[in-house]
Formats: structure tokens, sequence, C-alpha cells
């Protein structure tokens, strides 16, 4: 008997201890990243335009809006922002009524704003709904950023659909615009999708979307529409390429599996591993060419080991502190941050929206943050878009299209519910199939 308790003694102590701080670290870990969420999605909740109840563009904590858009709405933050709030429903950061109140608002407002074939501009004025140019014949429909707000649409759709009378209000509303998107319009009678379009300019901006970049669920939802769907030969000479999208090319010995709408030999800002897939699942998911799990994946890997590098000996650089480099402000106003045009920025949707992929040292990053910067890169509304410990810069300033994502991803991560909404949504499994995606 005395055997038996010395050896439940010395098992207790050798497991049962490493057991309990397992628990504790992973309370830890869950308390961190509701933190974050919560923080974050007020962005889009206290935050957000008042007449439209959709994403400003911008938030500056200051006050000062250089361009004078403060009231100015963004379609694709908008999208990421719809997401964000089914999050808030299901971790109880809303109750349930407010955020049907505040989708009937907003899904109704966009039913009404002024639309190109059925797409979206980019930016809208929110007061007076009227669109608000983006640039230089950017004054129309912007395809991709339709494809970021559809992509929440129906996410939208599929969680209220099978609800009460007003929950299948909500789905129909987030089905009728997602329905009326002409997305064929937009090849212009060729093998490619075409980013913009307008009654004044038609298709002058001239720019094929091809891969690899932030666009692939442009391509998935035109090929999914039940009313105005694209061939699936667009897709293939359009995204892919005609199969040229694949690469043998490693950056830092790592492949990067796809070709990057980048210089030769590099790769993108890390915002194209998020923006597509904050509905779309990339793991597992495989056309005829790539395998997209392995790209968001790797893109992931190879930023971090950048920072482990840190080749231009930047201060707070390196994987269990700041990493991550994707477009966001900068020292030298908005920049697209890769590791060829490294200027010293950190921006924390890069590493914490690649939480599904990088959870390790996401989670390690966060830490970081709290740990070593606090208040000055942590506000209202989570943490601030970006920050240079090199050049002690620390703006108080926030994006929608960059706060959006934390939220989503972060989700994603815990739960795969905005994935699971996405991908099990019927049209998205007869597009992909149409594309010969295979879904492991």
């Amino acid at each position: 008997m005395k055997i038996y308790i010395l050896f439940a003694t010395l098992f207790f102590i050798l497991f049962g201890c490493k057991t309990s701080d397992i628990h504790k670290q992973e309370k830890q870990t869950d308390e961190l990243l509701t933190k974050i969420q919560k923080q974050t999605f007020k962005y889009f909740w206290e935050g957000a335009e008042e007449t439209s109840g959709l994403a400003r563009e911008r938030i500056h904590m200051d006050g000062i809006y250089p361009q004078n858009d403060e009231d100015v709405i963004t379609m694709g933050g908008s999208g990421f922002g719809l997401m964000s709030i089914l999050v808030g429903v299901e971790r109880k950061f809303i109750e349930p009524q407010q955020a049907e109140q505040r989708l009937k608002k907003s899904l109704t407002y966009l039913a009404n704003l002024p639309r190109f074939k059925g797409a979206f501009a980019h930016w809208y004025v929110g007061p007076t709904s009227q669109v608000k140019a983006f640039g230089n014949k950017d004054d129309g429909g912007d395809i991709v950023e339709t494809a970021f707000l559809a992509q929440a649409l129906i996410c939208v759709r599929e969680f209220y659909k099978n609800g009460n009378t007003d929950h299948k209000e909500i789905a129909k509303l987030a089905d009728d615009i997602w329905k009326g998107i002409d997305w064929n319009h937009y090849t212009n009678g060729k093998d490619v999708l075409f980013w913009h379009w307008s009654p004044e300019h038609e298709f002058g901006m001239n720019h094929p979307i091809q891969g690899y970049d932030e666009c692939l669920i442009t391509y998935v939802l035109a090929a999914s529409s039940p009313t105005h769907p694209i061939s699936k030969q667009v897709y293939i000479n359009g995204w892919a390429r005609n199969g040229q999208i694949k690469s043998d090319i490693k950056k830092y010995e790592i492949s990067t599996v796809a070709k990057h709408n980048a210089a030769p030999g590099e790769i993108g800002p890390l915002f194209w591993a998020h923006y597509s897939f904050l509905g779309l699942n990339p793991n597992g998911l495989k056309d005829e060419y790539v395998d997209y799990g392995l790209i968001t994946k790797n893109h992931t890997l190879i930023n971090i080991e950048h920072a482990k590098q840190n080749p231009k000996n930047y201060i707070g650089y390196g994987p269990e502190k700041g990493w991550g480099l994707t477009a966001s402000y900068s020292t030298s106003g908005y920049d697209a941050h890769h590791p060829n045009n490294d200027k010293g920025v950190i921006s924390p949707t890069a590493a914490l929206s690649s939480i599904p992929y990088t959870p390790k040292e996401s989670i390690s990053f966060a830490n970081y943050l709290f740990d070593k910067l606090g208040d000055k890169v942590w506000g209202e509304y989570g943490f601030y878009d970006a920050y240079s410990e090199t050049d002690n810069w620390f703006p108080k300033q926030y994006l929608a299209i960059d706060q959006g994502p934390i939220v989503v991803m972060i989700e994603n991560y815990r739960s795969k519910m905005l994935w699971n909404l996405f991908m099990n949504a019927p049209e998205i499994k007869i597009g992909l199939k149409k594309l010969s995606f295979s879904n492991d």
C-alpha cells in the first residue's frame, strides 16, 4: 500500500502539475484572444459610420483626417465588419437583437447604394450615399472590393437563413444583394476578370485580375454565382494564367508555391494570405495547379524567417517579437510592406490574422505587444494599425481593412466559424467543384 501511494504521489508530481500548467496556459491564451477580438470588434460596432452602420475607411484617434474622409465607408472593410458582427454575437460581445437591428440597417443601406452592374464602388460617403472616387477613372464598380463584401453577405445569409422571421428577413436582404452582382459583365467578353468598370470610363482602368495576390475570392464567387456566373475558362486563363501561376521559386529556402504579383523571386504583402481566406478555408484547398493551404502557410513562414534574419537590423524584429509585413500606414505614408520593401514598420494585423497558419508565433507576437509595448500600440479599438520601434513611431490610427481580419481570423482559428458558414453554402460548393477544386 505504501508503494502504491508513493507511485501515485510521484505520478501526480510528474504529470499532474504539468497538466495543470497546460490548462492554465490554455486559459490564458483563450482570455488573450477574447480580449483582442472584443476590443478590435469595437471598431465596427462603436466606431461605425452612423448613417449606414458600416465600416469607416479609417479612424484617427487625434481627429485629424488629411483627406477629410472621416465619413467615408469602405466596401471591403464593411464586409469584414459584417463578419465581425457575427463573431460578436457568438462571443456574446453584443446581444443578438442588437446585431439584428444593425444588420437590417446596414443591409438596407447597401441595397439602396448606387451600383455598377450590381457591383459596389470602393468608397462611398456615408451620410449622402454618393460614390467617392478611389482614384483617376476609379469612380465605378470595384469587383474585388465587392467580392470581399459578398463573401460576408453569404456568411450572414447562412447564419440567419434557418431562424425566425426577422432572421429570414436579414438572410433575404443579404442574398438579394449577392445575387444581384453581375460578375460576368466584368470579363468584358474576355477570359479574365477586370477589376474596374464605370459608366463614364467603362473598362478604361484595364486592370486584369491574375494570380497570385489577394483576389482569389473574386474568381470563386464569380464562378459560384447562381445568376451571373463566369465560365471555368475565365478562371483558367485569368487567375491561373493557364497554369503559369505555379512557381518553384523559394524565399529563405521556403517554397512560394505560386507566382506572386511582385518583383521576380519576391512575395507580396501578407494581407494576400488573409482577405480571400476570411470565408474561404485554404486548408486542404487545391485546384489543378496549386495548394492554397501551402501558399498561405509558407507566405507566413517566409515573413517569420525574414524577421528572424532581420537583414536591416531593425529594432524589435524576431519570431517571438515583431514580425509580419503587410499594407498599412508607414513612416512615409500608406505603403505595401513585404521583405523586398521593408521599412521597419510592423502592422499587428499581419501576424495576428495569420494565427490559423502559425498559432504559436502569432500568440507570441500578441504577448510581446502587450508585455513590451503596451499602450503605445493598444487603444480603444484594439492594436493600432502600425508602428516602428526603430523610428520610435507609434501613431494612434486605425484602418478598417486591417482591423477586420484580426477578429475574423482569430475566430477561424478558435472555431472555424466563418470558414464553416462560407464553405457550407450550397453555391460555393458548386462553384469550387466547377473550378475543379478539391477540398480535403
